[in-house]
């Protein structure tokens, strides 16, 4: 019986009082799910390809560039892209006259990706030239990343028949931010930025020149304030106002910025335009700014709250610590509270004893690990509480994210400028007991601080030996971070040059191309935590060894009661770390697999000690993060529950991740 005919029944049976009406209720529509195979799944040279890139075989790479198929010469111009081998350079040029499109945008994406500059010129030749919008915006972002400082000049000015073209703009002021992240500008290229962020210009023209001038070291913004200021306040997308706020740090010497920050930080309804206008705030303006960032503390959003107490740690000076230990003890966010704790022991006086005090109280009574590690990181803004935290760090049958806190505020306390001088050969013998302690966060830590030249510990450490046999003792590639503290601080001892990294080859854990094979181009992973769900769609056809490592310790449960250890305000969450503190790894490393596509909001993408060193970790991004482009794996893209994301904190726990299928459509 269909759903009409039981309706016409149920309305017959309702003279009786059948409760058959029931029934005319609406039945909610029933979902359907994609289950259409990845491209992996049944092309055999595609999975050839992707073996290749994953080998880093560039000699194998070369003939599929010459494939009389337009897709498999795009594919394989991609794959040099995560290979990066200049034996390429030269027939990636060549096809930057391919005949298919999406092969010359490809080509020219591998060419940036290379940063080779002897492409330099033969992009800046071709933009011009080239019918294709899509293929002309990824030759002038390409031309940006391999560009000399004489050859700016190409990018800063456009050929008039490109002066209103959306693509060439788009593809312009991403060139020159990617050129300027490597250090190379201008004054006509700020000044040609400045005018991208006009609002007639394309969204991402406007969102590339805005992180431009916001990433691009050592600019003086200050003449720009105001077309700067007007971005920040009025353009009609978050992300490119939070970017201006951002470069308005650059144009604080200009009278209006204090009072613009203070107006952004109280009333932009984007929690992460508020966050941007918080980090901007410095020293020079404390006063003006003081009561909005005082405000800030107790916004709506976390992220906001803690920029506001960073502000005070890093800017406050001379305040009574009472002001800032009063307004700690009200704060319901721990992390929050800890750090305005910390801006309470920065400031110099008498009461310094009693907020020490007060901050130890509260770690004994604390059963959170990650706020007693917040609490020892606030402590080690006072030297006189070392025996304290040096307890805490090494006392025994404890989290080990409680031991890596403490060992970075030992380290924190040793650069105060009041740390005993009688103290630094204790010091130097508890940065020795770390690296003797097996533990490769307290290894790590500890190895870094020897060899920084501003601690002068080369006199009290000078032979090396201990640091080798804890290196001989690590398992590779699983303690990778570790290895590489230790042998950078073996080889300062020692005088030597830096040695090479031991990155594990594709051998040691091949794409799992059987569970690729199974894999549906759509699937989905839920991230269920205690605020609610994350629906992830993995990119299995961009990223297919990443997500396949995902989904297999998805299935082992690997992810299940793990943490976020990581949440950088406007920046990223990160997780699934097995140790908690972002020192674990899986027992081994991946390849970088690095496509076109951008991190924007909700990017999901592999946490690395370097290329080709990816394993468990991954990480969210709150906003568009493109100076990561390029660089991080990109395995999948939240679909669901950025709300979520936005409301993740250090220690939130992630229940379990659960395999779905995405839905498709839905019948009616």
């Amino acid at each position: 019986m269909n759903h009409l005919t039981l309706c016409r029944a149920a309305v017959t049976a309702a003279v009786t009082g059948s409760a058959l009406l029931l029934a005319c209720t609406a039945t909610p529509p029933a979902a359907t799910v994609s289950t259409a195979p990845n491209k992996f799944a049944q092309d055999a040279t595609l999975r050839q390809i992707a073996t290749a890139q994953d080998e880093r075989n560039a000699a194998a790479l070369l003939p599929f560039l010459e494939s009389p198929e337009a897709n498999y010469r795009r594919e394989a111009a991609l794959a040099f892209a995560s290979v990066q081998s200049k034996t390429a350079t030269s027939a990636l040029l060549g096809h930057l006259q391919d005949p298919d499109a999406a092969v010359r945008q490809a080509a020219a994406y591998a060419l940036g990706q290379t940063a080779d500059s002897t492409a330099e010129a033969a992009l800046a030749q071709r933009f011009p030239q080239e019918p294709d919008p899509a293929a002309r915006r990824a030759e002038l972002e390409a031309l940006g990343r391999c560009t000399s400082r004489p050859g700016l000049a190409a990018l800063v000015r456009l050929p008039a028949a490109l002066a209103t073209d959306t693509a060439a703009l788009s593809g312009q002021a991403w060139g020159l931010y990617r050129a300027g992240l490597r250090g190379i500008t201008s004054e006509p290229a700020v000044a040609r930025l400045v005018q991208l962020l006009g609002p007639s210009n394309p969204y991402s023209a406007r969102l590339s020149a805005a992180n431009a001038l916001a990433r691009t070291r050592a600019l003086n913004l200050t003449p720009y304030a105001t077309a700067i200021g007007a971005a920040a306040q009025q353009d009609t997308h978050y992300a490119v106002r939070s970017a201006a706020a951002s470069a308005l740090g650059k144009a604080t010497q200009a009278p209006s910025v204090p009072g613009l920050l203070a107006t952004l930080a109280r009333r932009d309804p984007d929690y992460r335009v508020r966050v941007s206008a918080l980090r901007s705030m410095n020293a020079a303006m404390y006063a003006p700014v003081k009561e909005a960032a005082w405000a800030a503390l107790t916004d709506a959003n976390a992220q906001v709250a803690l920029s506001a107490a960073e502000f005070f740690l890093t800017h406050a000076t001379q305040e009574p610590g009472s002001l800032f230990l009063a307004k700690a003890e009200k704060l319901t966010q721990w992390r929050v509270r800890a750090t305005l704790l910390a801006a309470a022991l920065r400031q110099e006086g008498p009461e310094r004893t009693t907020i020490r005090s007060a901050v130890q109280a509260r770690y004994a009574a604390s059963t959170d690990p990650y706020e007693k590690g917040y609490l020892l990181k606030a402590l080690g803004e006072d030297p006189a509480a070392y025996d304290f935290v040096q307890q805490a760090t090494f006392a025994p049958n404890q989290p080990v994210v409680i031991g890596t806190y403490g060992m970075e505020a030992l380290v924190a306390m040793r650069n105060q400028a009041d740390f005993p001088a009688a103290q630094q050969a204790e010091f130097a013998l508890t940065l020795r007991r770390g690296v003797l302690s097996q533990d490769v966060a307290l290894m790590g830590i500890a190895a870094e601080a020897i060899r920084d030249p501003k601690l002068g510990l080369r006199k009290l450490l000078p032979n090396a030996d201990f640091l080798v046999q804890a290196r001989d003792r690590l398992t590779m590639p699983r303690d990778l971070e570790a290895w590489q503290s230790l042998q950078q601080t073996i080889d300062f001892l020692q005088n030597r040059p830096a040695a090479a990294v031991p990155v594990a080859t594709a051998a040691t854990h091949p794409i799992d191309w059987g569970l690729v094979a199974n894999l549906p181009a759509a699937q989905q992973a839920v991230v269920h935590t205690a605020k609610g769900d994350i629906v992830f769609q993995l990119l299995v056809e961009e990223a297919p060894g990443s997500v396949a490592s995902f989904v297999e310790l998805t299935r082992q449960g690997f992810y299940n009661g793990r943490n976020f250890h990581r949440v950088v305000p406007n920046f990223v969450a990160q997780g699934g770390c097995p140790r908690g503190d972002g020192w674990g790894s899986s027992d081994y490393n991946l390849r970088s697999e690095l496509g076109p596509r951008q991190y924007g909001e909700g990017a999901v993408g592999l946490a690395s000690a370097g290329k080709d060193t990816e394993s468990c970790q991954w990480f969210i991004t709150h906003a568009p993060t493109p100076h990561l482009d390029g660089r991080y794996t990109i395995f999948a893209q939240v679909v669901s529950g950025m709300d979520v994301v936005s409301r993740l904190d250090i220690g939130d726990r992630i229940d379990r991740i659960e395999l779905v299928a995405a839905p498709m459509s839905t019948r009616k």
